[in-house]
């Protein structure tokens, strides 16, 4: 039977050259469901690798990624798309550039275009912030649950984002946590070694670390008290920024679902947009929905949202200048 061997060795290529190819042209989801494949493993085994590399992730969450019906955005998934790198034997970098080169399949142009910045954009952003984090070593989370956050945003007289204030009430999970991390991400060509930190109220400032070209800041805001587990804590602080051009949305997202959140964004007498805008987003590679218009108080100039409970996501507050 001479052929059986040639039809054996073509059998185990086929999975080894469509690995190749979707490594080439992507997209992201086709690549990972291809690796996958090459390696013969199941789901289950590539959470147990995963879990070997302290990342945690969901045997739904990865069936999801290699069907294409979610995409990896968070932080925690990030890291779990460059351990599968390793875990899969796939060259550095080349799951993460296909997320990023896929942008341009996904959204609305509208979406894309009102939201300032691309998935690629936010994908960079979360690496930096990964890499920001990791020098404080500390984590997004840090042990603290959000029970309430109230945020003011201020847009100054250029239109451009001047500043926000942020009122945190949290309830630690573990004995010992005596900080929160503030991350700030400003607008396109914002300068983040131009931006303040200010402690306001029952916090002081610790180190803060910037990443310029992505516009990231995370500061360290520390309690003067260690809380136990079960402790609830009130802080607020602000950040002064006023370094990017016109600013035309504010967006908060949402890792896991967490208490009331509330979104107030006021403006300057001489920049008053003519109409406003509340939407949700189920990620940043998602098109946006739940589109519903918000009225200006002309005495106030401002607009405001509440989540009663926030879900995983990103909500958020656009307008349009005239």
């Amino acid at each position: 039977m001479p052929h059986a061997p040639q039809h054996a060795d073509t059998a185990g290529q086929a999975p080894a050259a469509e690995l190749d190819t979707a490594l080439q042209g992507g997209p992201f989801h086709v690549a990972l469901r291809a690796a996958i494949a090459a390696r013969g493993l199941p789901l289950q085994r590539v959470q147990h690798h995963l879990s070997r590399y302290g990342v945690r992730v969901g045997v739904t969450s990865l069936s999801y990624w290699q069907q294409g019906a979610r995409r990896p955005q968070r932080p925690e998934s990030l890291r779990a798309v460059r351990a599968l790198e390793e875990i899969l034997h796939l060259p550095d970098e080349s799951l993460i550039r296909l997320l990023a080169e896929s942008d341009d399949g996904h959204g609305t142009a509208s979406a894309r275009e009102s939201a300032g910045r691309s998935y690629r954009s936010l994908l960079q952003a979360s690496g930096a912030l990964e890499r920001l984090l990791a020098e404080l070593e500390c984590s997004v989370d840090g042990g603290l649950h959000t029970l309430g956050h109230h945020e003011r945003v201020r847009i100054g007289a250029r239109r451009e984002l001047s500043s926000r204030e942020s009122q945190h009430i949290v309830r630690a999970h573990h004995d010992g946590v005596d900080r929160f991390v503030a991350v700030h991400h400003g607008d396109p060509g914002c300068a983040p070694e131009r931006m303040t930190v200010h402690a306001l109220e029952n916090c002081r400032a610790g180190r803060v670390r910037r990443h310029h070209d992505t516009g990231v800041l995370v500061a360290e805001l520390l309690f003067d008290t260690r809380l136990r587990a079960g402790d609830t804590f009130l802080f607020r602080y602000g950040v002064e920024d006023g370094t990017a051009g016109v600013c035309r949305e504010y967006v908060r997202g949402f890792g896991t679902a967490g208490g009331q959140y509330a979104l107030q964004v006021r403006f300057t007498e001489n920049a008053i947009p003519v109409r406003c805008h509340r939407f949700t987003q189920h990620s940043a590679a998602a098109p946006r929905g739940g589109r519903q218009e918000l009225p200006l108080s002309g005495r106030h100039r401002s607009v405001h949202l509440v989540e009663p409970r926030v879900r995983s996501g990103m909500v958020g507050i656009g307008w349009d200048w005239d």
